[in-house]
């Protein structure tokens, strides 16, 4: 893609500007940080546009409050405050979906995936959001939790013009397979592997 010019533009009956304005599934997946933070610099760009954003947590506890959730509760305020940007709301889908675990079976936190899932695709019928960031939504795929045929075919075919972003590892072929846009994040070098861990301003 030199210079941001498609290499092949396809015959498909459509012009250059329907082309360019179709929604986009996009997947970030892989073994590599930066997965998250990747989407939430796309919905800053969306926002900047005076999109609507929904941002839908699956795997984080509702009991931890990360940089990009306080910055994006700001931007929201900013636009109800002044009209700039967009609207937002920002959701952790259900308490006790951390990795640690601590709460409920795993029945309990498949029935909660179900839920935000069911949610989700409700929002995306009305077309409620114009840029929806569905953060580490592959796992409950990846474990069984949700149906992936039904999941890929209902973000194919949802209506409008609606752009939605998945992070997560191990994305299934299916969703990868229904994705506009695919990247997958590999680690080269990180400093865990000198003993370093997470910091502040880095990883939250």
């Amino acid at each position: 893609m030199p210079k941001g010019k498609p290499e092949v533009v396809p015959d498909d009956g459509l012009t250059t500007r329907q082309r360019r304005n179709r929604p986009l599934l996009a997947v970030h997946t892989g073994t590599m940080k930066g997965k998250s933070t990747a989407a939430f610099g796309m919905a800053l760009r969306a926002w900047n546009q005076g999109w609507s954003i929904g941002v839908f947590q699956f795997v984080k506890s509702a009991k931890w409050r990360i940089g990009e959730q306080a910055a994006f509760q700001a931007l929201g305020e900013l636009h109800a405050s002044t009209g700039q940007g967009g609207p937002v709301e920002w959701h952790k889908m259900g308490e006790g979906w951390s990795w640690s675990r601590k709460k409920g079976t795993e029945e309990d936190h498949a029935a909660s995936a179900r839920e935000g899932w069911a949610e989700i695709r409700r929002r995306l019928a009305e077309q409620a959001h114009d840029f929806y960031v569905l953060d580490e939504f592959t796992y409950p795929l990846h474990w069984g939790w949700l149906d992936v045929a039904e999941v890929a075919a209902a973000l194919r075919e949802r209506p409008g013009r609606q752009h939605v972003v998945i992070t997560g590892r191990n994305a299934p072929a299916e969703l990868l397979d229904a994705a506009d846009l695919v990247t997958e994040m590999t680690k080269v070098k990180h400093p865990m592997d000198t003993g370093q861990k997470g910091q502040r301003g880095i990883e939250w």
